[in-house]
């Protein structure tokens, strides 16, 4: 059986007219996979003297607008982007640092241990695994020192210990920070970093809400001057007792402040939340703020809110205190 091309005038075996087709058409396609079809891409991983090239810690990228910095850099600013504004983590140490004169800090009741008093299951594991990377005992550390010269009480709440979450200790420690105010008649300033109560232990850390409570109050009756400083997060039964309560109620930029999730207030009212709800720019423009304050203006800040309010004081002996 024979066929005719007429554009070539041939003859040609059906069998050599299909290897023939066969063959173009194979060579057609994979001209066409080789132009649209997709390119195998392949990762480059760096060998183990590559990672040592660039130690651990020497880069962070801001959250704000993903920019990457020196870590040193953001350390000078105090961990706020020099770009966009944006207030990272800082540590307790770091805005004890930040705030008060070099030489004057000192440290009341590090020696304060958290117990298990439910018995919770791996709660005394978790705690000594966060003493290790935090190098805290808690997650506040109180103390007085000199604010440019102003003897001033403080608490700092650090939320990488157990993310802040106040226990009988956290509780305990601001109590005493207050009443040690109290009976040196000097400010106290309280820096407010919390997811809120802390689970494990129960009721008991939930009764520190009052507990701060009646010390401030207590306070208030001798006149003295409390300070709220509220940070991100400040949320949960922290937000709902003495960090709410200040004479003035201060927050740094793009705070997260709030009691409830955002999600279970929608769910619960049935409504769409504002983009800003839960902010501390929001909470200053509903009147629960007194000023939002840059964190590299917090020590001037705090400095003329203090002279203001001056009115000597008294130095008492350690034994005398809390």
């Amino acid at each position: 059986m024979y066929i005719r091309f007429f554009n070539r005038g041939r003859r040609y075996n059906r069998s050599f007219y299909r290897i023939y087709c066969c063959s173009e058409l194979k060579e057609e396609f994979s001209l066409l996979k080789d132009l649209f079809g997709k390119k195998k891409k392949y990762a480059t991983i760096p060998s183990e003297a590559g990672k040592k090239d660039v130690p651990e810690g020497l880069m962070q990228k801001c959250q704000g607008c993903q920019k990457i910095y020196y870590q040193k850099e953001l350390q000078k600013n105090l961990n706020v982007c020099p770009d966009c504004g944006h207030h990272h983590m800082i540590t307790a140490y770091e805005r004890i640092e930040s705030l008060y004169d070099e030489g004057t800090f000192e440290e009341w009741d590090k020696e304060l241990l958290s117990q298990n008093p439910l018995d919770f299951p791996q709660y005394e594991e978790k705690l000594q695994k966060d003493r290790v990377k935090t190098g805290l005992n808690e997650a506040v550390v109180t103390g007085v020192g000199n604010i440019k010269g102003i003897r001033t009480a403080i608490a700092v709440m650090d939320p990488r210990f157990r993310m802040g979450s106040m226990g009988s200790v956290v509780g305990e420690k601001i109590t005493r920070a207050i009443e040690n105010a109290r009976i040196e008649k000097i400010t106290v300033i309280v820096f407010a970093a919390s997811g809120g109560a802390r689970m494990q232990e129960g009721i008991l850390s939930l009764m520190q809400m009052a507990k701060t409570s009646v010390a401030i109050q207590r306070l208030h009756r001798e006149n003295g001057l409390f300070i709220s400083v509220m940070t991100n997060p400040t949320t949960g039964g922290v937000s709902a007792s003495f960090a709410s309560i200040g004479d003035y109620n201060f927050a740094e930029p793009g705070a997260l402040i709030g009691f409830a999730g955002r999600r279970i207030i929608e769910q619960t009212i049935r409504e769409k939340l504002p983009n800003d709800f839960q902010t501390a720019e929001f909470q200053l423009k509903n009147g629960q703020l007194d000023k939002v304050i840059p964190r590299n203006e917090m020590k001037d800040t705090l400095a003329t809110i203090l002279s203001l309010h001056q009115t000597g004081g008294a130095v008492i002996e350690a034994s005398a205190r809390v």
